[in-house]
């Protein structure tokens, strides 16, 4: 499975209610301390789940699951967002979440698809999409239910993208699968916590040991996407605990100690059940899910619930609040802006002036300066149609909304 990240309610800035004022016929309300327009450490956590995301996806350190499970985190953040608005009644917001999310993956699947098109796939005769059944499928390119189709191979090892670029790009679409199946099942989800709330924090736990480790196998995207709910259902209810206030009723040694004691049992496993990039928690559903409970738990008990970011983390502000306000414009061009990279570096060979030592240390360096490039590119792309995240919530358009104003102050939300 190809991980990334993320993010969805994660990705949008969050909305608070806003009390209203007394009428003429009512006293004053008592004064009350200022509501936080914001949880800057939760957007914070986005933003590190976010560059882990590229990162991994850059370098494919396996190391970096068990540094930062950037999906568990950002799935924890989406389900306590999505705890605060299911306050109002359960259809709206669902609604408004799924019309969130449509317009960038509209966005992006017409490129991917005209690419695709243009490279000579035809899914009515891939042998792994064929007949009708593939163009049924391409319908997950416009409300992602299911799997989308792609060709695993195209063009050729040659050509501008390597031959596997499809895969690379539309691979961490189950993110949005998964979190559309979040969303609809929210209601319940969160009906069953308010009962029983232990039972609904755990049972995801056990339904990924049940079928995240081949003791029940459901075959085919259906497993897929039953193992993906399955593995981070945990961490998205326990945004549920985050946000009714469940863990602060804890105390914090109990609860700190009894996550070391899962994520210790998450390496355990882990250990004897490598997948094909060793220890890399995406091949181990188990592992990943234990591992990401245990390591979301922790954040969201020491949360601090900041204002503003304080000392030093305050010169990354803008940023952070940019990429908050983009999470789904990142999440969903970043793979394919990596691989754009190849290309644009491919022409550095070309220059008059390189010499062959000049040559080696481009070879030496490649994926560094990859990891350059990118950046850049992500910010062209915010640019250029990062803008859609504000016409899907009903905003007025925004080319770099990092919230900074004009005269360099920062404004709110």
């Amino acid at each position: 499975m190809t991980q990334p990240p993320p993010a969805t309610d994660a990705t949008s800035s969050p909305t608070y209610d806003i009390p209203l004022q007394p009428t003429a016929d009512e006293p004053p309300a008592a004064p009350r301390a200022k509501k936080p327009g914001r949880d800057r450490y939760l957007d914070l956590l986005r933003s590190i789940a976010l560059v882990r995301v590229i990162v991994y996806h850059l370098f494919g350190w396996a190391w970096l699951t068990i540094l930062f499970p950037s999906m568990g985190v950002m799935f924890a953040l989406a389900g306590s967002l999505m705890a605060r608005s299911l306050n109002r009644p359960a259809a709206g917001v669902i609604k408004g979440r799924i019309r969130r999310l449509l317009p960038p993956l509209w966005a992006f699947s017409v490129v991917a698809l005209a690419l695709m098109f243009i490279g000579g796939w035809n899914p009515t005769k891939d042998p792994d999409h064929g007949g009708t059944w593939g163009l049924v499928e391409l319908l997950n390119y416009i409300v992602p239910i299911g799997a989308p189709p792609y060709p695993w191979s195209i063009g050729s090892k040659s050509g501008v993208l390597e031959d596997t670029w499809a895969v690379q790009a539309a691979g961490p679409l189950w993110y949005l699968r998964a979190y559309l199946w979040f969303v609809i099942a929210s209601p319940l989800l969160l009906w069953a916590f308010r009962r029983l709330p232990w039972v609904t924090l755990l049972a995801p736990l056990a339904l990924t040991a049940v079928v995240g480790t081949g003791l029940v196998k459901i075959p085919g995207e259906t497993g897929n996407a039953v193992t993906d709910f399955a593995m981070f259902g945990g961490c998205w209810v326990l945004g549920f605990a985050h946000h009714e206030g469940l863990l602060k009723k804890i105390p914090r040694y109990l609860s700190v100690s009894c996550a070391a004691l899962i994520m210790a049992f998450g390496i355990w496993w882990a250990s004897g059940h490598k997948g094909p990039d060793g220890w890399d928690l995406n091949d181990i559903p188990l592992a990943q899910a234990t591992w990401s409970f245990g390591f979301v738990v922790i954040l969201l008990q020491y949360s601090p619930s900041w204002q503003e970011l304080p000392g030093r983390l305050a010169k990354w502000d803008k940023l952070v609040t940019l990429s908050n306000n983009r999470a789904v414009t990142i999440y969903l061009w970043h793979n394919l802006l990596i691989m754009a990279t190849v290309p644009l570096l491919d022409r550095l060979y070309e220059l008059p002036f390189m010499t062959e030592g000049m040559m080696s240390a481009l070879d030496t360096t490649y994926i560094l300066w990859m990891f350059v490039l990118v950046w850049p590119l992500i910010g062209l792309t915010i640019l250029s149609l990062g803008w859609i995240e504000d016409v899907a919530a009903k905003r007025s358009p925004r080319l770099w909304p990092n919230g900074a104003k004009r005269g360099g102050g920062r404004r709110k939300g």
